[in-house]
């Protein structure tokens, strides 16, 4: 682990990462000792930052940082969190112009492969996302719905989360987002209002846009899942995984998650 550059493990009780949760990360996947998808991580910390105003973030020095962590790998996940540093008194960010830099390393999550073969199984959430326009589309520091999320998922047989908001909507899973097929019409739910917009989901838009399939983000319930011809799930890690149950719908087609996977591979 790195922190502003230098090997530590230790961050300061004054830093706003732990007095508010005061920052944003992102996490990217580390293939033959190189960032994957570099620049739009980088940019998503950028409109992260934008979007809480924290300033003075050295860019250049994160970049090369992030570069040479995942040249230490040939393979794993690494992990960027920016916080707006130490300083100010309670809420206020006055005195805080030195951010903080946390890079770190882990391995790649195996059993993605095995997924990728079997499919996903979906547990449909008891736990809401809170509806806020202000934060909905980055992955700021403030993940205690995840927390809830993923500890009520462990104590099921599912492998990830179908999470709805305060209103009933579909939003995303716990930590991936969401696609649906209906005949030649594809579906992602708006994250307008809460959820993360991951990069890979960013991708996948394009690419179908690219490959002629206009893609509708929609508020929508859970049942419209019922009708679905497909189902599949995406993050930067797995990159997209294929679902083949949400409680008692399954589904078997996996025309979109080859035709994804093949532009992955």
């Amino acid at each position: 682990m790195w922190i502003n550059g230098e090997p530590q493990d230790s961050l300061a009780v004054r830093d706003r990462a732990v007095q508010f949760g005061d920052g944003c990360f992102t996490t990217a996947r580390i293939l033959s000792g190189t960032v994957v998808a570099l620049e739009a991580h980088l940019q998503r910390l950028a409109h992260g930052c934008e979007r809480l105003m924290i300033q003075h973030v050295d860019w250049a020095a994160l970049r090369d940082e992030m570069i040479f962590a995942a040249s230490t790998r040939t393979g794993g996940v690494l992990k960027v969190i920016l916080s707006r540093g130490a300083g100010g008194r309670g809420y206020s960010a006055l005195g805080c112009d030195r951010p903080t830099r946390i890079v770190f390393l882990s391995d790649y999550p195996t059993h993605y492969h095995q997924l990728r073969q079997t499919g996903v199984k979906l547990a449909l959430s008891t736990v809401r996302l809170g509806r806020n326009p202000l934060l909905a589309g980055i992955k700021h520091l403030n993940r205690l719905e995840q927390v809830l999320i993923r500890t009520e998922l462990e104590q099921t047989d599912a492998d990830e989360a179908l999470v709805l908001d305060t209103e009933g909507m579909l939003v995303e899973c716990c930590a991936a987002n969401l696609f649906w097929r209906r005949g030649n019409q594809v579906f992602t739910p708006c994250l307008a209002g809460s959820g993360v917009s991951g990069i890979q989901r960013q991708r996948v838009i394009q690419l179908l846009r690219e490959q002629g399939t206009e893609v509708a983000e929609v508020r929508a319930p859970a049942e419209v899942l019922a009708t679905a011809d497909e189902v599949f799930i995406t993050n930067a890690l797995m990159p997209v995984l294929p679902v083949y149950q949400i409680e008692q719908h399954t589904y078997s087609s996996r025309q979109l998650f080859n035709l994804i996977r093949l532009q992955d591979d």
